[in-house]
Formats: structure tokens, sequence, C-alpha cells
């Protein structure tokens, strides 16, 4: 059987260890055998056969093993597995896409996490892909990373803000026919589609997002020239009651472009025209970037273990500790990552650093390559990074770019 090589070290709770106990067994036997010897008798009378009423019920995903306990062993298979699993009958295909299935693999500690891409061809349609890890990638053994297409979102916008709650990517705005947009387009990536979600209260373009204790701000993107979009300059949406709520924020603060934005410490940080804001959920505060922070955040920037990441103007990877207040050079990358003096994208995907880059490829042609780099604080406080692999990725038209990267927990 398909998950016979899988070792899952189970734990059962108690009352798993009580239902399977010896004389549940054996009482299970004793009325298996009376119902098949009830059968016997009524087939060879004629009568109609009946169930024991007090017979447990029998189990939908692996028998003679509580569903319970079933659902255990399929979540702990890695996902690369799961088309096969869907293969093996009705019911695992049904639980594989069940939000009980997906909630069991969290509370497992077995999530796994994938980074997707977002590429925009030729300056103006959009297309998504996934990076995954697949062992069995017959185009590459060695390497078993995997660059799939997601299904084209239906609305192509021009500057969206992007933000990830569980298994959902958020793509939130963006200008359509130079008109700041208040759509709200969801990805789900166990089922593969996209959907509409609530509208904002107001539109926007290059707005900053972030995610903090479980809900979705966002700020900027719109001109203050009317009391709504004043009032909704920053908004917040809540999945639990999946609607858009305003959040007060002082005069000062509000700038319309955002250049950037990361989430440290359950506080939303962004980068704007003039000057950096930083909104504290928890507190209801709002303030300001630091100075030292300011003056090193460029382009994209990912955190990983409270340490924001971005690339410098010399084109070395460079991390910023928010107890300290410094940036500090990644070290130990040097030879294997190359000097990107345009940039780079980054996302923090399970714990890992994974940087995203374009380079010269054949002709015209553009090369996305991605490295996956483990980091960590050495015992003198600095940062030092080791590159776990690196490869193109990639290969799109001349005139084609990186959106955004972003990483998402299955």
């Amino acid at each position: 059987m398909l998950l016979s090589s899988f070792n899952f070290n189970l734990q059962l709770p108690a009352n798993v260890e009580g239902r399977r106990s010896a004389n549940q067994r054996h009482s299970r036997r004793a009325k298996l055998e009376k119902s098949q010897a009830m059968k016997g008798t009524s087939s060879s009378s004629g009568a109609t056969s009946t169930v024991d009423s007090d017979s447990p019920p029998p189990s939908l995903l692996v028998p003679d093993l509580p569903d319970d306990v079933a659902l255990q062993c399929i979540a702990r298979v890695p996902s690369f597995y799961h088309c096969d699993l869907s293969l093996v009958c009705k019911s695992w295909r049904s639980i594989l896409r069940s939000p009980i299935f997906f909630s069991t693999r969290s509370l497992l500690n077995c999530t796994q996490h994938f980074l997707f891409i977002n590429v925009r061809i030729h300056g103006s349609s959009f297309k998504w892909f996934v990076l995954d890890h697949n062992p069995r990638n017959p185009q590459n053994p060695r390497n078993p990373r995997n660059l799939s297409p997601v299904p084209p979102i239906p609305s192509q916008a021009i500057g969206s803000a992007f933000a990830v709650i569980g298994p959902k990517i958020f793509v939130i705005g963006g200008s359509i026919n130079e008109i700041p947009s208040s759509n709200v387009w969801i990805f789900d990536s166990r089922f593969n589609k996209w959907e509409l979600g609530p509208k904002m209260r107001v539109g926007r373009e290059f707005a900053a997002a972030g995610v903090a204790n479980g809900k979705i701000y966002v700020m900027g993107g719109c001109l203050v020239d009317s009391w709504a979009r004043s009032t909704n300059w920053a908004e917040v949406f809540d999945p639990v009651t999946w609607s858009w709520a305003p959040v007060p924020s002082p005069m000062e603060v509000r700038e319309k472009w955002m250049h950037g934005s990361a989430v440290i410490d359950e506080k939303i940080y962004a980068v704007a025209d003039r000057g950096g804001i930083v909104y504290d959920p928890g507190e209801a505060t709002w303030g300001y970037v630091p100075t030292e922070l300011e003056a090193g955040w460029r382009g994209r920037a990912a955190v990983v273990d409270g340490i924001l990441y971005c690339y410098d103007y010399l084109g070395k990877i460079r991390g910023y500790d928010a107890k300290e207040g410094i940036w500090k050079e990644l070290k130990g990358v040097e030879k294997d990552l190359p000097k990107l003096l345009w940039g780079a994208m980054l996302a923090n995907v399970g714990g890992r650093l994974s940087v995203v880059w374009e380079g010269k490829g054949a002709g015209k042609q553009v090369e996305i390559s991605c490295a996956e780099v483990e980091v960590w604080k050495g015992s003198c406080g600095g940062l030092w990074g080791s590159i776990v692999w690196s490869q193109v990725i990639l290969v799109i038209p001349g005139g084609s770019s990186i959106v955004h990267c972003l990483a998402v927990g299955l």
C-alpha cells in the first residue's frame, strides 16, 4: 500500500487508543461474525438481512482504521505525492481537497511552503508560476525543483499590492486603464483557482500591504483629495468577517506612492516617496521608520527571523536588525550570488531566504534565476548565509520582468 513507505510516528489521542482496545476489537469481531451469520441465515431462508444497530460505522479512508487516525496518516504525506493519493479512491480525493485536511497538516507541522512568482510579459500581460519541490523531476534529478504555470488572473491590473493568509494569495487593487481599482482577487492555491473577494472601500495603486495578527492591512495608493479617501487611506481586512474596515490615520503620514513594505514583529513598515511609516496594529499607533532603516531599504525586501533583508546599492544583500537598529552585510554568499546592482526580489520560503533575479539570456531573452539561502545570526551577531541551491528557472521574452514573489504554505 502507498502509505506503507512512510514512517508517520503517530501519537494517537487517548480516545483513539480506547476505541482500539482489546475488548472492543473482540466485540467488533464478534458482531461481525454475528452479522455474517445472520446474513447467511437470511440468504438461505430467502429473508432480507438486517444490520446490527450497535455495530460501528465502516471506515471511509483506510479499512479497519478510524478516520481521524487515517487523516493524520494521509496529512503527513509530502504534497508532491498528493496527485498519486487522489487516484486511490473517491474518499481520498475528497479529503485531499477539504479544509480539514490542510488544517490537520498545519497542526501536525507538515505544512510545505512554495514560492509563487508573478511575471509581466512584454509590459502587458501577467503570468503566475509556482516553484515546488518534486524529487521525481525528470528534467533535473539532481535539483528536484519544478516550475509550473498557475491559471491566469482574470483581471490584469498594474501596481497591485500582495498579501498571503494561509493558502490564499490576495492581489489588492492596482490600476486598470489608468484608474485605481478597489477589486481584490484571491487565488486559493489548494484548489488552483481565482475568485473575486470583497472590494476595498477605495481604489488603490502602488499601495503597501502586510499581514499582522491574521489580518491584512493596506495603506496608501490613493489621493487624499476627498473625505472618503482621507478616511480610508488605510484599511484592514478581517478574514473572519470577510470585510474591510477603515483604519484611522493621522494626516501627516499619508503618502500616495509606496515603494515597499514588510512586517517585523507584527508591525507594518512601509517606505514612501518622502520617508517611511510604521503602524502597530496591537497598539493602534503610527510612527516613522527609523532613519537608518529608511536609508538602507531598497526595493523588495523579506523578513526572516526578525531580520529584514534586501539588496543595497553595491549589489550585496544586507540585513536590518530591528532590535539593534543597524544594517549588516550577509556574509558567506558572495562567491555564489552575483552582484545585482539593479536589485532582486526576496521572499521568506519556509524560513529560508529565496532570491529571484533577472539576467541576460540568449539573444533578446531574459533568464530568471532563483537561489535558496539558509540564513542565520552568528555567535558574534553577524549575519551569515549558505546557498542551498541555485539555478535558472524560467526564460522569458525580452522586455519582460519580475513583478513580485511570495511564499504560500500548503
